[in-house]
């Protein structure tokens, strides 16, 4: 594709056809300057099929917030709309509108709040409130999910590998794997939550991080294939790089010549002064390999030398290498705490693509209208009662139990403060027999969640670092429920609505439903 061509396809027609009709509608009917609220939320965790989520890690905003920055309706554009038909031939957008459309095609109006990237975040939550006229606000949708959802997903991947792997460092290896130049914001996402460094050279530039790689079989092949085998490969690849050397020593066979040429090139490092960094094992029985590894370099004296593991991993499987570790090092006079400590792991495929749930349900869905001043809620009403969106101007809190550990996240109504409750009732979103009321004492702390990003368009907020988005999120998880972070079957983790919330959502519905009848 050509960058022109690329300007275009990602630019501001970078969404759903139907967005722009319901535009014209709006304009049609007068309603495109009417001041409106969406919500963007997830309804439930990823759910990879053998293990699922209990939390997700927020990511993706500021790229949204770049790309809202840039885009724009060009002439090219309106002549572009200018030429669409319907199944008779006619116009499918009329002049007058085009006109208004390309003097208003911009998000210059909207407001934004936010919960921040890096934060631990869950179902039915408001994770963006996008408020402003009628026709940008409807525009935003497809590329706000587009831009959040995915890196949210991969956030959330990393997070939980970096739990299983007990904070071991995580390299993300996936470019090859990626959807495309999606690979980029996978790779920015699994830095977010939970990946050390990046083999993706280019976007770890762009973020500040260094690229972290070895070498491939092929390097060894080659060698070989040329009468100079692996040992030559080997001491060719630590001859170039003698103070970062880590070889893949599974091109042939790990335990028979992998390792033992291995540690013939680390002797000869260190006798010219250098140490080794250590070796990555990409096939096989992980595990097992490792544990003779570690015993084959112990015994050479290279205790401490670094063992990256890669080849289809993701959080259950590293939780499964880790326990065979713990398990079955002892047996072979290995301690199993050290050898955990030597370990790496290298993810790729199953991180880059969020292996078992290929998508976050994240949605964008209209709660209130502004008029004549006052906001007016709005619902939406389902069959499934889970899916009905929580109407109405809102706020998010994030409540603290007497551990100091989050015990729920509570919407309120805009105008209601639960810090200034002597008791807080906890209402269930859709299920009127769940409830709990919490008397201040058992509550440490109620924090608000979302914080103003755009005001009218213009940014109001200081963007965080990477780092400060990994602060965010292991100062979140290290507040969570131990149930909550397991792999299989969570704990439940609690989003609920005050009394209040809960008292207009009802009115809503009933009358809702009185309407249709």
């Amino acid at each position: 594709m050509k960058e022109a061509q690329r300007r275009v396809a990602e630019g501001i027609l970078f969404t759903d056809f139907y967005q722009l009709t319901m535009a014209q509608l709006y304009y049609r009917t007068g309603l495109h300057e009417k001041t409106v609220q969406f919500d963007h939320f997830f309804r439930d965790y990823p759910d990879y099929g053998a293990h699922k989520a209990g939390y997700c890690v927020n990511a993706g905003l500021e790229w949204l917030l770049d790309w809202m920055a840039e885009a724009h309706l060009t002439a090219d554009d309106i002549e572009y709309l200018r030429g669409q038909r319907g199944r008779t031939g006619e116009r499918l957008f009329a002049d007058d509108f085009l006109r208004w459309l390309g003097a208003n095609g911009t998000f210059d109006g909207l407001t934004l709040h936010a919960i921040p990237e890096g934060r631990v975040v869950h179902p039915n939550v408001p994770l963006t409130v996008v408020q402003g006229p009628m026709v940008p606000a409807q525009l935003l949708e497809t590329s706000l999910l587009n831009h959040l959802n995915y890196q949210t997903l991969i956030a959330t991947k990393a997070a939980r590998m970096h739990f299983s792997g007990r904070g071991r460092l995580l390299l993300e290896f996936g470019v090859r794997r990626g959807h495309d130049r999606g690979a980029n914001a996978g790779t920015r996402a699994a830095l977010i939550g939970g990946a050390d460094f990046s083999s993706n050279v280019g976007i770890s530039r762009v973020l500040g991080y260094p690229p972290k790689g070895t070498h491939a079989h092929s390097m060894v092949q080659v060698f070989m294939a040329l009468g100079m085998g692996e040992l030559g490969a080997f001491r060719a690849y630590a001859d170039l790089y003698p103070d970062d050397c880590l070889l893949l020593v599974d091109t042939i066979d790990t335990l028979g010549s992998g390792i033992p040429n291995a540690i013939t090139v680390f002797e000869e490092l260190r006798r010219k002064g250098h140490e080794p960094v250590g070796i990555r094992l990409d096939s096989g029985d992980l595990a097992y390999l490792s544990i003779q590894a570690a015993k084959m370099l112990n015994d050479a004296g290279f205790p401490n030398t670094t063992i990256v593991l890669s080849n289809n991993l993701d959080e259950l499987v590293i939780w499964q290498i880790i326990t065979q570790i713990r398990d079955e090092a002892p047996r072979w006079g290995l301690d199993a705490d050290h050898l955990i400590k030597q370990l790496a792991f290298g993810a790729g495929t199953r991180l880059i693509t969020s292996w078992g749930e290929p998508a976050l349900g994240g949605v964008y869905k209209l709660v209130a209208v502004c008029d004549n001043g006052r906001w007016v809620p709005a619902i939406k009403l389902s069959d499934s009662p889970d899916k009905t969106p929580n109407p109405g101007h809102k706020r998010v809190w994030r409540v603290y139990d007497e551990r100091g550990k989050a015990t729920a996240d509570l919407l309120s109504l805009e105008d209601e403060d639960p810090r200034a409750a002597d008791r807080l009732v906890l209402r269930h979103p859709s299920d009127h027999t769940k409830y709990r009321a919490l008397p201040r004492q058992e509550v440490s702390e109620i924090e608000p969640l979302l914080v103003e990003v755009l005001r009218e368009g213009r940014l109001v907020y200081d963007l965080p670092t990477i780092e400060d988005m990994r602060a965010l999120r292991r100062a979140d998880t290290e507040r969570l429920d131990p149930g909550v972070q397991r792999l299989v079957n969570p704990h439940i983790y609690h989003v609920s609505l005050t009394q209040a919330l809960w008292d207009l959502k009802q009115s809503l519905i009933d009358s809702a439903v009185a309407q249709s009848q």
